[in-house]
């Protein structure tokens, strides 16, 4: 049975998430944030990135590791607060295409990419 994240365990969660993606790869966070901007990559609802369009292999490159990187610490979160990956995917998804800039990209649920 899975477990439920407690409010102020929630509240820590997205505190924490913020200040890993905030801090932990600057360089790439420059990057990803550029791609975003210029709607080559969009968030997806599973807390993922995903390619908008056709783009260079460095933009595949740098999503694959953004990926990489979000995965190996949502399994992290989930096995510290007794929950499922796919919940902390979730939550991480509408997190983070809650915080997307006009004019950058997300995944719709029928999987159509929608411009903010």
């Amino acid at each position: 049975m899975m477990k439920t994240f407690p409010l102020r365990r929630l509240a820590a969660f997205f505190a924490a998430m913020m200040i890993l993606f905030a801090t932990a790869l600057p360089a790439q966070a420059g990057a990803l944030g550029d791609a975003k901007a210029a709607g080559q990559l969009g968030e997806r609802p599973d807390g993922y990135v995903g390619l908008v369009t056709s783009a260079p292999a460095g933009i595949v490159s740098l999503m694959k590791s953004v990926n990489s990187a979000r995965r190996a610490h949502y399994q992290s979160v989930a096995a510290k607060n007794g929950t499922t990956l796919d919940a902390v995917q979730a939550i991480m998804g509408q997190k983070l295409i809650g915080q997307l800039s006009a004019g950058q990209y997300y995944m719709d649920g029928g999987g159509n990419w929608v411009r903010r």
